[in-house]
């Protein structure tokens, strides 16, 4: 294994950042290695300056260059039964590297900025970029304005876009997006006694989850399947409830969280569209008994697309060349792939590491997944050189 990946792994498996918190400790590391090199970069930050994403250019400015994409944030350890400090990169001496975000996605980002001298001697004929964004984990929502900063910052145009999740190296050309939505019923407090004349919250909450099942089961049988996926279909699931004080007590309040998690065929807007027209019904009806009964849903965050790939993108092909894999693969988890896609780069999921190892206590990364991922990079230089 080269030896500057595991060191440069080590310093970033060592910084805490979580989905949803101040990434900038480990965007400040990033900028202190770029500079080192001589690597200009550009910051995209967040409204309020505590997150950012960053990304820079390797080589000339011409169109046709590659964008190796990952994101910095990691998600939680609490209440996980980690053997080793999660935040220290830990060698056991059994091949892995034990670490939290080791394997997502970290060792990805190692291996790119351990690639990046040899990125620099070689005489590239198109450019390289890094594009590394924050808030991954809970949304995807540095993705947009990351792929965007890239298309109006440079002058040339970038055709490819490889996101590094963990995928045993396997070219991965589908993966599910995801839309996360709480509803909140208020209806008319009162006697259990008086149900057929109150607006309970809580029965109300269980006949629009009730609609839910019931609209993925039409999906379903309506032929909406998709077999290069596990589950083959667009699952919508609720798991959070939260609602009423009492057993005897009519609530007039209540609340649940539901997902979706879409094949490419189907769309959480048309979905959430759907559900929208059924809670008009419902608060038509509801409010003939309770004149100020009303149901409102909000995003948790903003939808995250699907990826849907075509096998005849060169992409394909390039992908399948370096890594040596000619199986191509999909995902059910979202991740910022969908996102470069529809900012009309040709996108495709490839990186060291097994997603079954991710989020879990003793997350790791094999050294030979670390190896593979050096070797593809080292190959797309020559290719680009």
């Amino acid at each position: 294994m080269k030896p500057k990946v595991q060191e440069i792994l080590e310093h970033l498996v060592s910084f805490p950042v979580y989905g949803g918190s101040s990434n900038m400790i480990i965007i400040d590391w990033i900028k202190a290695y770029l500079e080192k090199h001589g690597v200009s970069y550009h910051l995209v930050p967040n409204d309020d300056g505590t997150k950012a994403s960053i990304h820079c250019r390797i080589g000339p400015a011409s169109d046709g260059g590659v964008i190796l994409s990952g994101h910095t944030d990691v998600v939680p350890v609490e209440g996980q039964a980690w053997t080793s400090d999660p935040f220290q990169l830990t060698d056991k001496g059994d091949g892995k590297l034990y670490g939290r975000g080791s394997c997502d996605m970290k060792g990805f980002i190692a291996c790119c900025l351990a690639c990046l001298p040899e990125m620099l001697k070689a005489e590239l004929k198109k450019p390289l970029y890094f594009a590394f964004s924050y808030d991954e984990e809970v949304g995807c929502l540095g993705g947009w304005d990351l792929a965007r900063s890239i298309k109006e910052t440079y002058q040339e145009t970038p055709q490819y876009a490889i996101i590094g999740e963990p995928s045993l190296m396997i070219p991965t050309v589908g993966q599910k997006g995801i839309g996360i939505f709480q509803t909140t019923v208020h209806g008319s407090a009162g006697h259990s006694s008086m149900i057929r004349t109150e607006v309970s919250s809580v029965h109300e909450c269980a006949r629009l989850i009730l609609w839910l099942e019931n609209k993925m089961n039409e999906l379903v049988e309506a032929g909406h399947v998709d077999d290069r996926f596990i589950p083959n279909h667009t699952s919508i699931h609720s798991g959070i409830i939260n609602g009423g004080i009492a057993p005897n007590v009519i609530a007039d309040h209540c609340s649940f969280t539901w997902d979706v998690r879409n094949i490419p065929q189907d769309d959480v807007i048309d979905i959430k569209k759907d559900f929208d027209v059924f809670v008009q019904e419902r608060e038509t009806i509801l409010r003939k008994r309770f004149p100020a009964a009303k149901i409102v849903t909000v995003e948790h965050h903003p939808p995250v697309p699907a990826l849907d790939t075509p096998e005849h993108l060169s992409i394909v092909e390039m992908v399948r060349e370096l890594s040596g894999n000619d199986e191509l693969g999909t995902v059910s988890f979202a991740a910022e792939a969908g996102q470069f896609a529809l900012e009309g780069f040709e996108s495709i999921i490839c990186g060291p590491g097994s997603i079954a190892q991710a989020h879990r206590a003793d997350e790791f990364i094999a050294k030979d997944e670390l190896d593979k991922g050096i070797a593809f990079i080292q190959k797309l230089i020559m290719k680009l050189s």
